[in-house]
């Protein structure tokens, strides 16, 4: 299957969220037929379509649309990706950072394709537990590289602005595999991205 990114959406589907949507902003007391909120419905459905275009996708068509073969073992780091994405708890946003590397076993991938694949696992309704074991798992299965390591750094809207309020709360998490699950190798990914995980 081949990679092809694409923002067509389903009508029907658009045209259920406008409805939904319409009757939420009825439900919490405001007047969707007011000026400034009369095509208010449309925006927000074609956003949350965008916001969750990441289950239309298929990461690992997008690592083997750039697959290639090479003899190398070394080290290869993509840092500071940046990630958008809904917790699926409370559907609001959480965003930060990805961190991705991997070690070759006979075939690398284009760069860019390790950011997609994070956009493909964060534009979804989502808990970052589960959004970064679904980025190494992707690395893994396509690429069969000797090892994986992915630390995603993030902030939760949800943690932000409602419930704890903690505005400078970053939650990081961490997957391994391989040869990143030895102490040596995984203390440098970690030194090269800056991070510091216990």
């Amino acid at each position: 299957m081949a990679y092809k990114k694409t923002e067509q959406y389903d009508e029907s589907s658009t045209h259920g969220l406008i409805d939904h949507y319409k009757q939420v902003i009825d439900l919490i007391g405001e007047d969707s037929e007011r000026e400034g909120l009369i095509k208010t419905p449309e925006r927000v459905a074609k956003a949350m379509q965008y916001l969750t275009q990441g289950y239309q996708m298929d990461a690992k068509a997008i690592l083997e649309s750039a697959k290639f073969h090479e003899e190398v073992s070394e080290m290869v780091i993509v840092k500071d990706i940046e990630l958008y994405s809904m917790c699926e708890h409370h559907m609001l946003p959480f965003f930060g950072k990805a961190h991705i590397a991997y070690i070759p076993n006979g075939w690398i991938t284009g760069l860019s394709k390790l950011a997609r694949v994070v956009d493909v696992y964060a534009r979804r309704l989502q808990v970052q537990e589960r959004l970064t074991t679904q980025v190494l798992d992707a690395i893994k299965e396509s690429l069969n590289p000797l090892g994986v390591a992915v630390v995603i750094e993030a902030q939760h809207l949800c943690m932000m602005m409602r419930g704890v309020q903690k505005q400078n709360s970053v939650t990081t998490t961490s997957a391994f595999s391989g040869e990143f699950q030895k102490q040596a190798t995984r203390s440098e990914f970690l030194r090269l991205i800056g991070a510091k995980l216990s």
